[in-house]
């Protein structure tokens, strides 16, 4: 995570195009060819960023299973991290940065992509249908694509103190959507 940080606050310092591999190491105090371990790309560097609330979503989620609680309502009931965080204004501008960066929108899209079929599997789960069930997978599409564009949506806003908060913006995408659960 703390080289996703670092990258993003370089490329909005810089920009990507001026931003190297060897300047996101020495950021995050680790060498280049750990760096190249893990990634793919100075842009993929900024995945774990993505991916952890698509992560912590999918497992809040299946822990819900159990109180057999529709799916909607599980997903609103989840506490946002406050907009002041430092993993909420990375996110933020790393948004910002892709809408002019392609390979940060491609990690972006990608990130969503993955978590699809993680969400199809938690539906799977939750109703007792096989995860490649064609509702199944529209169901996790609908999920997936309100919860992207409702992020999206947030973070490309023009700064407003009086505008909706990261969590109000999630919440009024998913409250659009009908994720039903057939048994």
């Amino acid at each position: 995570m703390e080289i996703a940080e670092e990258a993003v606050r370089l490329f909005a310092a810089k920009g990507v195009a001026a931003v190297t591999a060897e300047d996101i190491a020495s950021a995050a105090g680790v060498s280049t060819r750990t760096l190249w371990r893990y990634f793919r790309s100075k842009e993929e560097c900024v995945r774990p960023l993505l991916t952890t609330g698509l992560e912590l979503l999918t497992e809040h989620l299946r822990d819900c299973r159990g109180d057999h609680e529709p799916l909607a309502e599980a997903i609103l009931s989840i506490r946002f991290d406050d907009e002041t965080s430092p993993r909420v204004r990375a996110l933020r501008d790393l948004l910002r940065l892709g809408r002019d960066e392609p390979g940060l929108r491609a990690v972006w899209l990608e990130a969503h992509y993955d978590a699809e079929a993680a969400f199809a599997a938690v539906i799977a789960e939750r109703t007792g249908r096989p995860s490649g069930d064609l509702a199944v997978r529209v169901e996790a599409g609908v999920l997936n694509t309100a919860m992207r564009i409702a992020v999206e949506d947030w973070a490309l806003r023009p700064d407003r103190p009086s505008g909706p908060s990261f969590a109000e913006t999630v919440t009024r995408a998913l409250r659009m959507i009908d994720v039903v659960e057939r048994r």
